[in-house]
């Protein structure tokens, strides 16, 4: 049986992965899947890994560069429905994996679950939010979850307790290909309250980020409490452009890709910031964003 037979309604070939992404920029994956469910997602997983087929998962593209000559093998798409839902707990929720990160943090607010509205304006879906325990300058993610089901390379699925899960600065235990879904606990508060924080939240995370209708995306980690955009602005990179790409004039620590740009433009870019923070603090930036 070859990688596609009888899937050929959920794989296709040499898919343009750009769309997928925030940055709108790359080139096509060799294979490309979007199962409808987890029996077609563990059959995926199971072909690739028997065949040897290199396996990505792509959620909402926050956080990923696409290089302009592609992608090998096979990227994963979860955009069906049995991916995303989100269902109520006593004191929680159960939230799958292709779920987007702000419709965790309405649906938190909605409940008056306190916690998640420091996460709003942050974009992607939970399973990328949890891989790489996402957070703001106060919470993070990993704060409140309680346990996770995951599938392995192998196409095995496995659950995670509480006392498996271990969070620290933009990095998790959770090292699965697939976080299907995890449940969190919160403690409670006035609904109203949470919404008007929420709100507050929102412009001024707004105010810092570049406009919603840039292709945009954050770069790099805080280093030591030092904050990534500080240290690029310190650098005297402000505004800094390579090609049709440059450092937003909101926040240093984005960067936007203006029409004509291309894959190889953010890298160089990414070299110049590196090498310039390098050497004016000896300080070698991590990035947050991930390269494919």
């Amino acid at each position: 049986m070859g990688l596609i037979d009888g899937l050929e309604h959920i794989i296709v070939e040499s898919e343009p992965l750009g769309h997928f992404t925030r940055l709108r920029l790359g080139g096509v994956a060799e294979y490309f899947a979007q199962p409808t469910s987890v029996d077609e997602l563990r059959e995926i997983i199971r072909r690739c890994a028997d065949e040897d087929v290199p396996t990505r998962l792509i959620g909402g593209g926050s956080n990923v560069l696409i290089s302009d000559e592609g992608v090998a093998g096979m990227a994963i798409h979860l955009s069906a429905p049995c991916f995303s839902q989100i269902a109520l707990l006593d004191g929680g929720l159960r939230v799958g994996g292709g779920a987007l990160l702000s419709h965790f943090v309405s649906t938190a607010v909605r409940e008056g679950f306190s916690g998640p509205e420091q996460l709003v304006g942050i974009p992607g879906t939970m399973g990328g939010a949890l891989h790489e325990n996402t957070g703001s300058v106060n919470a993070d993610i990993g704060t409140w979850a309680d346990s996770a089901t995951v599938m392995t390379r192998a196409g095995e699925i496995n659950e995670r307790s509480r006392e498996e899960l271990n969070f620290s600065y933009r990095q998790s235990s959770l090292k699965e290909l697939v976080i299907l879904e995890a449940t969190f606990k919160f403690d409670p508060e006035d609904p109203p309250r949470l919404t008007k924080r929420l709100q507050k939240l929102w412009i001024a995370r707004r105010a810092h980020q570049p406009m919603a209708q840039e292709n945009s995306a954050y770069v790099f980690k805080d280093h030591g409490g030092e904050s990534a955009g500080n240290l690029i602005d310190l650098a005297g990179l402000k505004a800094t452009r390579v090609g049709q790409v440059e450092i937003s004039s909101r926040d240093s620590n984005f960067i936007v890709a203006n029409p004509g740009a291309t894959s190889d433009d953010v890298k160089r870019l990414i070299d110049l910031i590196r090498s310039r923070v390098k050497d004016r603090f000896a300080v070698d930036l991590e990035l947050s964003l991930r390269i494919w």
